[in-house]
């Protein structure tokens, strides 16, 4: 008789491939093998119509964001610019404008619930073009390392963006640092990535759009499964689950830009859901008195006004700012955190004429405007001086026929039409004409 043992294989050939059936198996199951990822609805088809929202939704976040950060006015003077160190960034300012008088409550308007109402978008398109982020070998050529670089920079810098404009808009600070210089360079550092991936990628999604149906297959597709489960909601499907998410996104958010009815539908913003109380100073605050460490005391009789300029220096009382020619502005109130009031009527002492009392020449640097507060950003701002020759620019001592309330700049505040809601300062202590 033969000896069997002949016709078997060795124990170490026998250990080889059972290791490597093993190894095999493992591998299968890691998320750079083609089969981990089994949704029938991945698909560059699918990715592209994402794409292209979000192609013209982010391109009006940016365009706002440069618009909402011109609003500052940071190249007047130190006191507006966060951000001292932009360089070159900062080429496109420009002297914003007081008209019309509603423009920064619509740009930062459309700014913030834009961004409220592409988070489902964004989150699609992430968890679409998840399976190349584990392809392997992560890297083949100098060139494939770039766009993987450029590719880390963009979902890095949107998943950035998107979470530090979330917190600043529902007034959470956990991250390090100042909101303004981390969003503006975070921005620029984003939309430059954004910019070259889609001058790669546009071009093929619109031939990819062009060539079929949603449902249909792209021959070589890398986002399509190899081996789908059972499809439980189509493409369209998907898409139309994205879009009812960003609409109920929209409906809880949006209405924080409007009194009445609609700001209590937005019960996702701070600003939003919260009624701010009856009577003619009952519209929207953004830091109340106690939280801005305003007391009475600060403002009670004791307080006068400082006015200086180049005719010398005014201390006035409110009674005796209540003397002078009164004036009536209908301007609303619209906060960098994308929420704003309606029109409501201001009345007070035209900035102007005070700038006249104090020899404010034409064609000045504009105003410096100093309040009591003594916490948080902007105790200090500046204005142009197109914004100081303003017939509605006022400093307001009433509202809606009514004196204003300590909450909203009890004795007296700035209201300035079509600036952000940190320029409109409250609880003035001293305006200085010409020296900026």
């Amino acid at each position: 008789m033969g000896d069997s043992r002949r016709n078997s294989p060795t124990p170490p050939a026998f250990l080889s491939r059972l290791l490597a059936g093993r190894a095999t198996t493992v591998l299968d199951r890691l998320p750079s093998a083609p089969g981990f990822w089994r949704s029938p609805v991945r698909g560059v088809r699918f990715t592209a119509v994402l794409g292209v929202v979000l192609l013209a939704g982010i391109t009006v976040l940016f365009v706002t964001g440069l618009l909402s950060y011109a609003a500052y006015n940071p190249d007047l003077h130190p006191v507006n610019d966060k951000t001292p160190d932009k360089g070159l960034l900062g080429f496109y300012l420009f002297a914003w404008p007081t008209g019309p008088h509603w423009l920064y409550r619509l740009t930062q308007g459309l700014h913030v619930t834009l961004g409220i109402t592409l988070v489902p978008v964004l989150l699609a398109k992430l968890w679409s073009v998840v399976p190349k982020l584990f392809t392997l070998p992560p890297v083949r050529s100098v060139g494939h390392a770039l766009e993987r670089i450029s590719l880390l920079l963009l979902v890095g810098g949107a998943l950035f963006e998107f979470v530090t404009g979330l917190l600043n808009i529902q007034l959470e600070y956990l991250f390090p640092g100042s909101f303004y210089p981390l969003h503006f360079y975070g921005a620029w550092v984003f939309f430059a990535a954004f910019l070259a991936h889609a001058a790669l990628r546009v071009p093929q999604s619109v031939r990819v759009l062009r060539s079929g149906g949603l449902s249909e297959s792209v021959a070589g597709d890398p986002l399509e499964s190899p081996a789908p489960s059972p499809p439980t909601l189509s493409r369209r499907g998907a898409l139309t689950t994205v879009g009812a998410g960003s609409l109920l996104l929209l409906i809880t958010s949006a209405g924080r830009s409007f009194d009445g009815p609609l700001r209590r539908l937005a019960v996702l913003t701070p600003h939003g859901a919260a009624e701010p109380g009856p009577g003619p100073n009952g519209f929207q605050i953004n830091k109340t008195a106690a939280a801005a460490g305003i007391t009475q005391a600060e403002t009670g009789e004791g307080w006068w006004l400082t006015v200086k300029g180049p005719a010398g220096e005014f201390r006035f009382t409110r009674p005796q700012l209540l003397a002078m020619d009164q004036y009536s502005a209908a301007l609303p109130i619209a906060c960098v955190e994308g929420w704003s009031t309606s029109d409501q009527w201001w009345r007070g002492v035209r900035l102007r004429d005070l700038a006249a009392l104090a020899g404010y020449p034409a064609g000045a640097p504009g105003l410096l405007v100093e309040s009591v507060q003594r916490k948080g950003p902007f105790r200090r701002v500046a204005l142009r001086d197109n914004q100081v020759r303003d017939a509605r620019s006022l400093l307001a001592l009433s509202v809606n026929g009514e004196e204003l309330t300590l909450d909203h700049g009890y004795p007296a505040r700035v209201i300035v039409p079509a600036a952000p809601g940190v320029l409109n300062t409250k609880w003035v202590s001293r305006l200085t004409f010409g020296a900026l």
